[in-house]
């Protein structure tokens, strides 16, 4: 990998969104992104099961230990530190990540599908909500939301090549595959609110990345059929009309500034999620 942070190579969305953050902050945010990224490819690594086990188990250890030798956990201390991050939302992360690493991945509801989510991305939006200085409780839930809602939407875009490397996280059917983007709907709206509450010279970075991210599930309902869905292969938002995303967020930014909802009176779809993982006790 080069000196380019996974943050600009992996996640075009984020990083076109990434450049409307002051850059200390995007240094933060792209700090946290590698750690999840690294974890990450341990996953999805095409190697035998057991080295990734090993490999994996290997970097839960040296993050546990503060092994801080390598710049990646060193960088990742750092922010916990700093933003004072819930250790138990990091290791929501690494056992989210880590239930990937199996010869094969099947979900069987939707309460599974969310805590999965949750895990794997809904962590990441605390944490980033964190870093970009939200303190407020129903913001921080709020910022879960998002990243679910985001999470919803890769599962949904990525469901054949998923199915390729023996991961089901939803049934191989469009309506199935609808279903879930109009769930991710859902948590995209329950985000909305909470963005006033970030500080301003973040929101409107924030405000991008959601409708982009959102316009993939949008283009997904357009192909209609699962036909279609296979042919387009996989389906991301052009430069084009990341531009056009990038200016009605403009007008995100002024209808929030109108707004009186406040956030606090938004019901986040939290309770299958803590059926099993206490919220209250991350935020």
């Amino acid at each position: 990998m080069s000196s380019k942070s996974y943050l600009s190579v992996y996640a075009k969305s984020f990083s076109w969104a990434g450049f409307f953050l002051p850059k200390e902050t995007l240094k933060k945010c792209s700090a946290l992104y590698d750690f999840c990224r690294v974890a990450d490819n341990i996953a999805d690594d095409h190697e035998e099961l057991e080295n990734k086990e090993k490999k994996f188990s290997q970097f839960e250890d040296d993050f546990k230990k503060k092994k801080l030798n390598n710049p990646v956990i060193k960088n990742m201390w750092d922010l916990i530190k700093e933003f004072n991050i819930s250790l138990k939302v990091v290791q929501d992360l690494l056992i989210g990540i880590k239930s990937d690493i199996k010869d094969e991945v099947k979900l069987d509801s939707k309460k599974d599908l969310l805590i999965y989510s949750y895990r794997v991305a809904g962590t990441v939006g605390l944490m980033m909500a964190k870093i970009l200085k939200v303190n407020k409780k129903s913001s921080l839930r709020s910022a879960i939301d998002l990243g679910i809602a985001m999470q919803l939407t890769n599962i949904s875009r990525d469901v054949i090549e998923d199915s390729k490397n023996n991961r089901f996280y939803i049934d191989k059917d469009f309506g199935v595959i609808s279903s879930t983007i109009n769930l991710a709907d859902t948590f995209y709206e329950n985000s909305f609110y909470s963005i006033k509450d970030i500080p301003f010279s973040f929101r409107f970075s924030i405000l991008v990345a959601r409708r982009i991210y959102r316009k993939i599930g949008h283009k997904i309902l357009d192909k209609k059929n699962l036909e279609n869905y296979q042919n387009a292969g996989k389906i991301y938002v052009s430069n084009l009309e990341k531009g056009l995303e990038t200016f009605l967020s403009i007008l995100d930014l002024i209808q929030l500034s109108l707004i009186h909802k406040k956030d606090d009176q938004v019901r986040h779809n939290h309770i299958l999620i803590n059926e099993e993982i206490n919220i209250n006790e991350r935020i």
